[in-house]
């Protein structure tokens, strides 16, 4: 299940911007996204919000697969839609930028790719993505009642084993095929801890990247902040998203 956003003052071709939501894995769907894609969309790309199945009733990678599926949809439907298949981006946030990091590495990391009953459309990576407050290393407590523990046996077919918890976690991915990355987290964010992770790696592999931590600690600004486009600092965020993606239109 998918929509399709455009300006309605732009005609022809558009950049594409697939948006990934959030949810823990477990829940969102797009209806929660529509505001935020409409709102991206006035920026002057086309936007494509779908909805991908969830955990605990669909394993990983099932929201890995879906999301596959509407990268080639996008593809097929270029002509169709005026999607320009030379320039397409994707956002996500928490869950959805978990996966969608993933996503950008099996399109660039065969090896990586192999471990996947799915292949990416022949030759496709992403232009470049926008990865926010999102989880790149597998979030792994020695309670076995931690909240994140029990994500992750919902997530995973097995519940959580070592090669899973390796398996889902980007920071082990990451080539220097990688996709340029505007990455961001905020000062109220309970996941911020995660981006240095992949920063370093990004460094590591001379991947053009953007890093961007909001808030402060007097207005600290929570996880996925940028999704409540009522707030200023949510504006912000989304025009450097989309100024970050102009760069490489």
């Amino acid at each position: 299940m998918l929509d399709v956003y455009r300006p309605k003052d732009k005609a022809g071709v558009l950049p594409v911007i697939v948006s990934v939501h959030g949810g823990g894995w477990v829940y969102g769907d797009k209806e929660r996204y529509q505001y935020y894609c409409m709102d991206l969309a006035c920026r002057g790309f086309a936007v494509v919000n779908f909805t991908y199945r969830l955990a605990p009733e669909y394993k990983f990678p099932a929201s890995l697969e879906d999301t596959n599926r509407v990268f080639a949809w996008v593809l097929d439907h270029a002509e169709e839609y005026g999607f320009d298949r030379t320039r397409i981006f994707g956002v996500g946030d928490s869950a959805g930028a978990h996966n969608l990091g993933l996503y950008a590495a099996v399109c660039t990391n065969p090896e990586y790719a192999a471990k996947y009953p799915f292949q990416p459309p022949e030759r496709f990576v992403p232009t470049a993505v926008a990865l926010n407050c999102g989880v790149y290393r597998a979030p792994v407590s020695e309670d076995e009642k931690d909240q994140s523990n029990l994500l992750m046996a919902d997530l995973l077919p097995e519940r959580g084993t070592k090669d899973e918890y390796e398996k889902i976690s980007l920071v082990n991915y990451v080539t220097s095929q990688y996709p340029p990355v505007f990455l961001m987290t905020a000062a109220g964010d309970f996941l911020r801890e995660q981006a240095p992770l992949l920063v370093e790696k990004l460094m590591e592999f001379e991947i053009p990247f953007v890093y961007r931590y909001y808030g402060s600690a007097d207005r600290p600004l929570g996880h996925v902040f940028h999704c409540n486009i009522r707030l200023q600092e949510a504006s912000r965020c989304n025009d450097e998203e989309c100024d970050f993606f102009r760069s490489y239109c």
